[in-house]
């Protein structure tokens, strides 16, 4: 029973960290739009969350020397799949970038496949058919196939892939603490962004006056949503299957679609409504599933 509502737990968290990706891309174009160059607002954006978990990093600073190299390849495979997201958002639509990030279970099936040696399920596979279609329904029925067509679409399959990669080794290596990895996942996106802003964008850098601007609503959004939301997205995935993980992440998608329609005038309409009933049928076919098998299984056993 307890490792039963351990598993439920987790599946719920990764419904809630997929619901609260879904309103990340907001704050993250607030700051562009607040005059800060793409580049810099993606550095301050995962600046805050490290500073304000810095006295946690110092009193787990046993722990985390502790996970070793293990613990920091997982921390910088998920920080860079953040980074390439949040800099999907600012060069693509928001639902493009959601979408073509949510191949993510299609790779981490296979993913899990060939290195945890995992059985792909039919129902699995029944899940990822029901993801895509509705995909491609909001999308438009193939209309506006989601075929790559500019950097931020790149950004976006290459951050499902490389997240992918991260929640198997997650689920691999299940000893790591999530709060460790928490700290190390806003810490390596944090230095990503800020080696590509000196790199690229140094004569950008905002004023200090800018960077201040943002902090009044940055800082309680990061401590209310995003710090618990990415303890979740990397909580979750320790005790559920890498393809199942990304599936029920997908509510990201029933959430940025809504949001990008209220706060980005992106179209939302019948056709939307109807890919994200069969994006959330894919997400919960899985765990339905499992359920029902556990019920017959005791009235079986009764």
């Amino acid at each position: 029973m307890e490792k039963w509502s351990t598993i439920a737990l987790a599946r719920f968290a990764c419904l809630y960290a997929g619901a609260i990706w879904g309103i990340f891309w907001f704050p993250v174009r607030a700051i562009n739009e607040a005059g800060i160059h793409g580049l810099w607002s993606s550095a301050i954006w995962f600046a805050v969350p490290t500073v304000f978990l810095l006295p946690v990093a110092i009193l787990r600073f046993n722990s985390i020397k502790a996970g070793g190299l293990s613990l920091q390849i997982t921390a910088i495979l998920s920080g860079v799949a953040l980074f390439c997201y949040t800099l999907a958002f600012l060069y693509t639509d928001v639902v493009r970038a959601m979408l073509l990030y949510y191949l993510t279970p299609v790779w981490s099936t296979l993913l899990a496949a060939a290195i945890l040696r995992e059985t792909i399920t039919w129902q699995r596979i029944v899940a990822i058919i029901l993801a895509i279609i509705g995909m491609l329904v909001i999308f438009g029925l193939g209309l506006n196939f989601p075929v790559p067509r500019n950097i931020g679409d790149w950004l976006g399959i290459l951050s499902g892939f490389v997240w992918a990669i991260a929640i198997v080794r997650i689920r691999k290596h299940q000893k790591h603490s999530a709060v460790d990895m928490t700290i190390g996942f806003f810490f390596w996106s944090m230095i990503t962004s800020l080696i590509l802003c000196f790199l690229l964008v140094s004569d950008q850098l905002p004023s200090i006056e800018k960077a201040f601007s943002v902090l009044p609503w940055l800082i309680p959004f990061m401590a209310i949503a995003v710090i618990p939301g990415a303890f979740a997205s990397l909580w979750g995935p320790k005790y559920v299957s890498p393809g199942l993980a990304g599936l029920l992440m997908m509510t990201e998608i029933i959430f940025g679609s809504i949001t990008a329609a209220l706060f980005a005038n992106e179209p939302f309409g019948a056709r939307e409504v109807f890919g994200i009933i069969l994006i959330s049928s894919a997400s919960l076919f899985e765990p339905f599933h499992d359920i029902i098998k556990s019920w017959i299984n005791r009235q079986r056993d009764n």
